[in-house]
């Protein structure tokens, strides 16, 4: 109690025409009225815009227009005030503002997967920002409602509102749980969920902290006797919200190390292969660990090399993982370095002198008979590919090794010279209609004779 008497002597009271003022302004401003939800429309199609994008500065723009920050405040003056008009008008008010606000970002996610205008490939870093809420997201919107309360409390201090606005993010963490809703991501839709829930809460009592040190009471007299019990509710149900944010917090905190290993090991094993890590994929699902890498190298990776791999990753890790490799052929060109000129051998006659032909008389002229002795060359044909099943339409590098691309059933390819089998199955040399050379099945080709025409 010694500590709020010493900040009401700091911050000194509101005169009772300032408190009418400051209410009729959060009353107005707290009512869903037809600009309330024409606000939380274009601050939604702002916001989840700029998530999808991945752009910050359009998410910056639509916490700007969002006018949920309004009806938050309200519930935390009409706790203090025991207003319940008020009260119920801006419970009404935020709750329609949310439900719409994930509404319109999970239709606006699903018809941008139908029309791709943006393919998401990977969820967006603006979208997994949102999904981590910890600790100091509830710092920062108790200071932010704190900031929000006393502004609105003070008309000469309120062009620091929108900074507020931006600081104690309302609009996007909704819309990030109808994008989670939308991709069926539910991890994504909890943690923003979580996120709005703790700043829509923390707020709510900064505002009720401030108007109650600023003269705001149902009773002139409680404010000298002891604090209500509104704010003491207020202030339990916030400091709770530190159990679930924490969590999430050691979990983040523990995932990133376990990436940061990962991502240390397996640049170790591939820089010790004499090659280039380009791209590291990881999903964990049930408690196992998938991981997918794609390397750059001069050379064909054999089967036996990638088995080592994978067994060195999993001492390195200590758990058991599945490992797919891609890799990519490179040649590295130094210009300080010219290239080594080699000399391609070219075939010349050259005449070879034998022993002198005798001539013998013979009644009869000798008769000279050409012989002509055929030699098999080799000949690219023509053909298409064609699907039986397992295992896929795909171009290999080499029999059985690493997958260079994806042919479709009916794509034209021409056989080149190369024939091998490799584990009973009988594998072919080819090259696509994209100028790729590899190795597929001879189950998969198909041959097409031409047929000629008058």
């Amino acid at each position: 109690m010694q500590i709020m008497h010493l900040l009401q002597k700091l911050i000194h009271p509101l005169t009772a025409d300032e408190k009418i003022v400051v209410t009729q302004d959060i009353r107005q401003s707290a009512t869903s009225s037809f600009d309330f939800f024409l606000l939380v429309v274009l601050s939604c199609s702002i916001a989840t815009l700029g998530l999808v994008t991945d752009s910050p500065a359009v998410i910056i723009g639509a916490m700007l227009v969002a006018p949920l920050m309004s009806p938050i405040i309200g519930i935390g003056m009409s706790s203090i005030t025991g207003d319940s008009f008020l009260a119920r008008n801006s419970a009404t008010a935020l709750l329609r503002g949310a439900v719409l606000a994930v509404l319109l970002s999970s239709l606006m996610t699903l018809i941008n997967a139908k029309l791709p205008f943006v393919v998401l490939q990977e969820l967006p870093s603006e979208v997994l920002a949102r999904t981590h809420p910890s600790p100091i997201d509830l710092g920062i919107a108790l200071a932010g409602g704190l900031a929000a309360a006393y502004a609105l409390t003070r008309p000469n201090i309120s062009a620091a509102l929108p900074g507020v606005a931006i600081a104690t993010a309302l609009m996007p963490p909704l819309c990030t749980v109808g994008v989670g809703l939308a991709l069926v991501c539910w991890d994504v839709a909890g943690g923003a969920l979580l996120l709005f829930i703790t700043n829509a809460i923390t707020i709510a009592f900064a505002a009720a902290l401030v108007f109650f040190l600023r003269g705001f009471s149902p009773d002139t007299h409680m404010i000298n006797r002891r604090l209500p019990r509104s704010l003491i509710i207020s202030a339990l149900i916030t400091f709770t919200l530190l159990a679930p944010l924490t969590y999430y917090s050691v979990k983040f905190f523990q995932q990133a190390n376990e990436n940061r290993l990962i991502n240390e090991v397996v640049n170790a094993e591939v820089a010790g292969m004499d090659a280039e890590l380009v791209e590291l994929t990881l999903s964990r699902t049930s408690g196992a660990l998938d991981m997918i890498i794609t390397i750059s190298t001069s050379r064909t990776l054999h089967y036996e090399e990638v088995i080592a791999l994978q067994k060195a990753i999993v001492d390195g890790l200590q758990r058991p993982i599945s490992l797919k490799v891609n890799q990519i052929f490179a040649e590295r060109l130094d210009p300080l370095i010219p290239p080594t000129q080699t000399l391609t051998p070219t075939l010349t006659p050259t005449h070879t002198p034998g022993p002198s032909p005798t001539v013998t008389p013979s009644p009869l002229p000798p008769t000279a008979t050409p012989t002509f002795t055929p030699t098999v060359t080799a000949t690219p044909g023509l053909g298409q590919a064609v699907s039986t099943g397992l295992p896929r339409l795909q171009l290999y590098q080499s029999p059985n090794g690493p997958v260079i691309g994806q042919i479709r059933s009916g794509q034209g390819l021409t056989l080149l010279y190369g024939k091998h089998e490799e584990n009973g199955l009988i594998w072919i040399e080819v090259m696509d209609s994209d100028g790729r050379v590899g190795w597929i099945p001879e189950i998969y080709f198909l041959s097409v004779t031409a047929t000629p025409s008058n």
